[in-house]
């Protein structure tokens, strides 16, 4: 039988378990949300096939993000926001509602509006928010895997489970406006425009409070959170009473 050491030294000298220790902090809470999302819509599932082509654009969103980022310090309008938190409050909330809120949502709406919408299995009203629920965990995949450097195993751990919350949440308010506007052949330009400035303007002010480090901070960036996810509870409880109706329609 093999010791506790000895399992942990096989691990120091194995480098692929190595890596796949580190990756968990990701991995697990990105699997959890990803079934919680398609047991959300088990009435009218949607193909798994797009679900997993749509998290790999969210991961592509993530390169899309970074390279805008990138594009803003051409302009030098690019700033390290964690400084701007210790000198500059008001530039960091500018910064927060007009370059990071902005940057990431339109990242992951971008592919949205490119791929998404053309899969001929979108066709209820709960399918906006499944599609930006993935398209947001590909995206926070990538950024939490970035972070991991960074942060001890705790940290990560926390931050493996939060993130993709927070970018599924803001996510969900344009994915909802979208999709119902394309459901009713209603203006899809107009419903995104709405939905992407809510998401931003959402997404930046969080930014703003948790990058303070205040002793206030992580109450009120948790109130904004669970004030939003209650919003999209109720949200996906009534879609999913309609999706069921539609499900027993259909085979009745």
């Amino acid at each position: 039988m093999t010791s506790v050491p000895d399992t942990l030294a096989a691990v120091a000298h194995n480098p692929a378990m190595q890596t796949l220790l580190l990756i968990l902090p990701v991995a697990i809470p990105i699997a959890f949300w990803g079934w919680y999302h398609y047991h959300k819509d088990r009435h009218l599932p949607e193909p798994t096939g797009h679900l997993v082509l749509t998290f790999l654009l969210g991961v592509l969103a993530a390169a899309v993000s970074k390279g805008l980022y990138f594009a803003l310090g051409y302009v030098s309008l690019r700033f390290d926001a964690l400084l701007l938190a210790d000198t500059n409050t008001a530039g960091l909330l500018a910064y927060s509602l007009l370059a990071i809120g902005p940057i990431e949502e339109f990242a992951k709406l971008l592919p949205f509006l490119l791929v998404v919408l053309r899969f001929p299995e979108f066709d209820e009203p709960i399918d906006g928010i499944i599609y930006a629920s993935f398209i947001a965990l590909g995206y926070a995949a990538v950024e939490n895997l970035l972070y991991l450097e960074y942060l001890s195993a705790w940290q990560a751990a926390a931050r493996g489970f939060a993130g993709p919350v927070v970018h599924v949440l803001f996510a969900s308010v344009w994915g909802f406006t979208i999709g119902c506007a394309h459901l009713r052949d209603e203006s899809v330009g107009l419903a995104a425009l709405k939905g992407f400035v809510i998401a931003a303007f959402l997404h930046g002010i969080y930014d703003f409070v948790v990058l303070q480090h205040s002793i206030n901070a992580l109450p009120i960036a948790a109130g904004l959170i669970l004030m939003i996810w209650v919003w999209r509870l109720r949200l996906l409880h009534a879609l999913q009473r309609i999706a069921l109706e539609d499900s027993q329609r259909k085979s009745g």
